[in-house]
């Protein structure tokens, strides 16, 4: 399933709100999470992750992973902690506000 514009973003903040993470970490913690429902194409991870360091929402360092391998570690800026905030109620807000919509009952249902 595609993501909303903007919702990416937010989802990578919220993953590296559990602490510092590299990109393959991440893309598993938002697949796993949505039972795969949302799938991240690697290319994209990348655009998110460099478009939110330029906006110093996180901050990266070189690493090792588990698998003996050098990769980079992000983690989040505490302007990026009240940005997490900040999106994450207008995206739990916008949502609601899609259900409801979807939610609604046409005439004939309501007849039933």
């Amino acid at each position: 399933m595609a993501l909303l514009k903007g919702t990416l973003d937010a989802l990578v903040l919220k993953a590296l709100s559990f602490g510092p993470m590299h990109g393959f970490e991440i893309i598993r913690w938002i697949e796993d999470g949505s039972r795969n429902e949302f799938l991240i194409e690697p290319a994209a991870l990348l655009q998110a992750l460099h478009r939110l360091e330029a906006r110093r929402l996180l901050g990266g360092d070189w690493g090792i992973t588990g698998n003996n391998r050098r990769a980079r570690y992000y983690s989040l800026t505490p302007a990026g902690r009240a940005h997490l905030r900040t999106e994450a109620a207008a995206l739990k807000s916008s949502t609601s506000a899609l259900m409801t919509l979807l939610n609604a009952r046409t005439a004939a249902e309501a007849s039933r």
